[in-house]
């Protein structure tokens, strides 16, 4: 395995205006490591419990299959899409949703799964708005974690890695809709 990601070029799909150089910086095997590892604390603490698992998307996809497809007991789906960044490389620092809940969270308990936590606005607006729909229990779940940026207290129950505070694509995360097909967590390099 090489340590860099395949480079595109100008004109490739999804390339945008300029061609960005990628550099691993969490392979593919370490991810799937974490994610097998976040996947046995859910079953631990969640066996029997018939939780509701809501994804973020469209970041948090890649990162939610793998991890369902690990838990050991029948879990129930949601999405939602809420929007911060638009097509910036940095949070504008307004949520909003996109694209809402379709299922009731009254009386159950929820896990909140979100590819990377940053400024953690997003993920603290999210985890409120389901608060105040009165579920049993409220958790949270993440890959990435990048605490250097947050803007916001947030706890988060489940935690993957912590990365430093560099723009990054891959496994399900985009660069104005582009990368999102990348095996492994890459830094952009302008």
């Amino acid at each position: 395995m090489t340590d860099e990601c395949p480079e595109q070029q100008p004109g490739d799909p999804g390339a945008g205006p300029v061609a960005r150089r990628l550099k691993v910086l969490i392979a593919r095997d370490e991810l799937a490591r974490e994610v097998q590892r976040l996947a046995q604390e859910i079953t631990r603490d969640y066996h029997g419990k018939n939780p509701l698992i809501i994804g973020i998307l469209k970041g948090s996809f890649v990162f939610l299959a793998d991890l369902i497809r690990l838990l050991d007991f029948p879990v129930e789906i949601d999405l939602v899409r809420l929007s911060s960044y638009g097509s910036a490389t940095v949070s504008s620092g307004k949520v909003k949703m996109v694209h809402g809940l379709e299922t009731s969270v009254r009386d159950r308990h929820v896990i909140i799964v979100d590819d990377i936590v940053d400024t953690g606005l997003s993920l603290s607006h999210f985890a409120t708005y389901i608060k105040r729909r009165r579920p049993t229990s409220v958790k949270t779940c993440t890959l990435l974690d990048k605490p250097s940026r947050r803007q916001v207290k947030i706890n988060v129950d489940y935690v993957g890695i912590a990365i430093p505070d560099k723009f990054v694509v891959g496994y399900g995360i985009d660069c104005n809709e582009a990368y999102r097909n990348l095996c492994d967590i890459c830094v952009v390099e302008e």
